[in-house]
């Protein structure tokens, strides 16, 4: 039993060493403070967000949820609630090994829309638009319009950046409202990672996967391209042709 004792803070040490080391590189939690992602999220919401596979190179994919450090000013000025040192010490603590967030982390969490190299686009009373194919939105929150209440585009996404909106589109301040800057696109480097999995609640406990909108054929700007690629690639070799054919009557004529 002596033994127990004294193996029990080296085990205590490890742990809490294993757990910062996830929370650093692999999962971390985070609480859902609003409902701009309704009905996808709700407030009070846990969340484990992937952040690991950014580590290897990975970019934000149209339709994920991922969650992302304030660009500059997007929250605004927020005001930090006093819950006595004792709380303030605990929560510091275990956010530390990702078991709760920091009391003044300014990180957000939006939907994916549209990637670098996309156009992305909405009109009032019409669906938002990516690279000219309309999205089908089933996950926006019951009532909601996809842009009604602000229109925008067209917006060219610069390279590694993206283009979010909150599913709860008449309760989320996302690109639309913050267009003054780099048109509203948020950087790849300010990206946390994904939001992979609702953890908490229990009852809530879902995975959150890319709607199929998002794999309609011809969505990509890469693929939207492809038939003018192809048939500038298929027009060269036939004007190179004629202007050879061309060039040989002239030099007939010529002899």
């Amino acid at each position: 039993m002596r033994s127990f004792w004294k193996e029990l803070p080296i085990l205590i040490f490890i742990a809490l060493v294993l757990a910062l080391l996830i929370k650093t590189f692999l999962v971390q939690a985070f609480s859902i403070p609003s409902d701009s992602m309704q009905n996808t999220l709700q407030r009070g919401d846990r969340v484990l967000v992937d952040k690991l596979t950014p580590w290897f190179g990975s970019k934000p994919e149209r339709g994920e949820v991922v969650v992302f450090h304030d660009p500059g000013g997007w929250l605004g000025e927020t005001q930090t609630q006093d819950s006595g040192p004792i709380a303030e010490g605990i929560q510091e603590a275990l956010s530390r090994v990702g078991l709760m967030p920091s009391a003044d982390e300014k990180d957000l969490i939006k939907r994916v829309i549209a990637v670098g190299g996309d156009t992305v686009s909405c009109k009032r009373g019409g669906n938002v638009m990516v690279n000219g194919k309309a999205l089908d939105e089933p996950y926006i929150f019951p009532g909601n319009t996809p842009c009604d209440e602000k229109p925008f585009g067209p917006v060219k996404v610069p390279k590694d950046r993206i283009w979010v909106m909150g599913d709860h589109r008449q309760d989320s301040l996302d690109s639309r409202y913050h267009q003054n800057l780099h048109n509203g696109t948020v950087s790849v480097d300010d990206v946390v990672g994904r939001a992979i999995v609702v953890a908490w609640p229990v009852n809530r406990w879902s995975a959150l996967s890319i709607p199929g909108t998002f794999d309609q054929p011809g969505l990509s700007a890469a693929a939207s391209m492809a038939p003018s690629a192809l048939g500038l690639a298929g027009a060269v070799p036939i004007v190179l042709w004629r202007r050879r054919r061309r060039e040989a009557k002239v030099r007939g004529t010529a002899d």
